[in-house]
């Protein structure tokens, strides 16, 4: 697949559905122990149970789970969510992640996460998206401020992982003020 499927292009990215042939790249992808680490990912699962879910998500109408692809090379590098839309209060849960180490820091996240917000809030009617981000991931906390989103709250030590309790810092993003910062 190419970016001529692409759902939404941006400038270095672009986002598009996932297919079952995903399922060995989606299968390697999050098998980074940074990115495991990055999304606090403790479950170990096959390819059978990677393709299981790709074929849950293409008949949930409550998400939208999309492949992050690079403009320039069609390479995959990452996925991205807006999962669990309640449509009757408009809002959802958002999330995202860059697989290998080599994308990360390079812009890629932000854009693949503007272009969601614009599908979220313009597309699909939302009124709020929220996400949730373990504490010692400052790089990604750091993205989510600077594109908007707000701190709403902490759960202290909800993440146990690798012998460790971490928070889980609780952020959100109002229609309007994406609005304000991006629709002048």
């Amino acid at each position: 697949m190419n970016k001529q499927s692409g759902l939404l292009n941006g400038d270095k990215v672009y986002l598009r559905p996932l297919n079952g042939e995903d399922a060995e790249l989606y299968y390697h992808m999050f098998y980074d122990k940074e990115t495991r680490y990055l999304t606090g990912t403790q479950k170990h699962i096959n390819k059978e149970q990677i393709a299981g879910y790709i074929e849950r998500k293409a008949g949930d109408d409550s998400a939208v789970l999309l492949l992050i692809a690079l403009q320039e090379n069609d390479e995959v590098i990452g996925d991205i969510a807006i999962q669990d839309i309640d449509r009757n209060n408009r809002n959802a849960n958002l999330r995202i992640a860059i697989g290998e180490g080599k994308h990360q820091g390079q812009g890629y996240g932000r854009e693949s996460l503007l272009l969601m917000l614009d599908y979220g809030f313009g597309i699909l009617n939302l009124h709020r998206i929220e996400l949730e981000v373990f504490s010692y991931n400052s790089r990604a906390i750091h993205v989510y401020e600077s594109i908007g989103f707000v701190r709403e709250g902490v759960q202290r030590e909800a993440l146990f992982y690798n012998h460790e309790y971490h928070d889980v810092i609780k952020m959100g993003m109002l229609e309007q003020e994406h609005r304000e910062r991006y629709l002048r």
